[in-house]
């Protein structure tokens, strides 16, 4: 089972499990590719954007971006086992 980034648990390691590539420009997958985001890779919600759509914190790697709500939308992390 998946769920949105941005409906995952906060500062809980969760892996992607898929991304809607073509919910982004070009550019805008550019740069997620640059840094390092694909599925299989470890990340983690630091920060939720808030219900004004304010941009999330997200750790990928050892590194913490700020991401647009329509990108963490776009990303499906696997659900923790329970």
């Amino acid at each position: 089972m998946t769920l949105p980034l941005s409906r995952s648990a906060r500062n809980h390691p969760a892996t992607v499990a898929s991304i809607d590539w073509h919910a982004f420009t070009p550019a805008e997958a550019r740069r997620l590719r640059e840094f390092g985001l694909d599925e299989g890779v470890a990340v983690e919600l630091v920060k939720s954007g808030g219900w004004f759509g304010g941009p999330a914190a997200v750790r990928i790697g050892r590194m913490t971006v700020a991401l647009r709500r329509h990108v963490i939308e776009a990303i499906r992390v696997a659900a923790p086992a329970e």
